[in-house]
């Protein structure tokens, strides 16, 4: 199928940015694929990218160490731009940084691989929230725990 075209224009640059990160340190994930993750077209069915990048942020935050009682956040957004089809048989892998760390919130920098080749680019930005569904703090041992995995910006300071 080749190269897909998209939209590269978000917030942070889309595909083209991420593209252009440093995934050396980045926390990997390898997905097992369902047969049933397949379409009728033979590639991996839009929906189930969304799957698999929520699969390997409940493992890199176990990773990490946070503990769930740390994790009550929710999903204020999601930019997910496909480059490549990903067909069945072929080994899938979640990679992902985190871009940023708010007061409230956090972003992390994904992509996703099939058989090595990147096939999909993704940014989901997470919110902690209270138990009546509002924003509140971080605490410091969730914001520390992020640390290895920072972007590094070309000036060389994470952030």
């Amino acid at each position: 199928m080749g190269r897909m075209s998209g939209n590269d224009s978000g917030s942070r640059g889309g595909a083209a940015a991420l593209a252009g990160l440093d995934w050396s340190r980045a926390h990997r994930t390898p997905i097992q694929m369902r047969y049933g993750d397949i379409d009728a077209m033979g590639h991996l069915n839009n929906a189930v990218y969304v799957q698999y990048l929520e699969t390997s942020r409940v493992i890199l935050m176990r990773d990490l160490g946070v503990r769930e009682q740390d994790d009550h956040s929710v999903i204020a957004r999601l930019e997910l731009d496909y480059r490549r089809e990903v067909r069945w048989g072929q080994a899938v892998e979640v990679e992902s940084l985190v871009e940023r760390v708010g007061r409230t919130s956090w972003t992390v920098a994904s992509r996703l691989l099939a058989d090595g080749e990147p096939s999909a680019y993704a940014r989901t930005v997470q919110v902690r929230v209270d138990a009546d569904h509002r924003p509140e703090p971080l605490p410091e041992r969730v914001r520390s725990a992020f640390a290895p995995l920072l972007v590094v910006p070309s000036g060389g300071v994470p952030g």
